[in-house]
């Protein structure tokens, strides 16, 4: 599955809300760290094809979003399961973290 993009608060809190491992990934076009994340995510995305769902937020173009959830750095990445927050990566972190947190919660 590919990874989505926000289009609006409404439909990222119902991809939330479906009860599946969602990942939502908060960042901005002009951080660099943010960009880096992206193949991280996009090579997730492919390894997960289906049982974990990876929407990006542009916080900029939703930061009430951003707010909601906390964020005071980015990237900043929330794990959701069943509807609600599990866990938060703040920065950028190599890819066998991100893979680790999701082994955690997909089980």
């Amino acid at each position: 599955m590919a990874i989505q993009h926000a289009e609006s608060a409404e439909g990222l809190r119902e991809k939330v809300k479906s009860g599946g491992l969602v990942l939502v990934d908060y960042g901005a076009e002009w951080c660099a760290p943010c960009r880096n994340l992206t193949p991280i995510l996009e090579d997730l995305s492919r390894e997960y094809d289906g049982a974990v769902s990876i929407v990006k937020v542009d916080c900029d173009e939703l930061p009430e979003l951003a707010a909601e959830a906390g964020v005071m750095g980015m990237p900043t990445v929330v794990v959701y399961k069943g509807g609600q927050p599990v866990e938060k990566l703040v920065g950028l972190s190599p890819k066998p973290v991100y893979t680790g947190v999701i082994s955690r919660y997909l089980n």
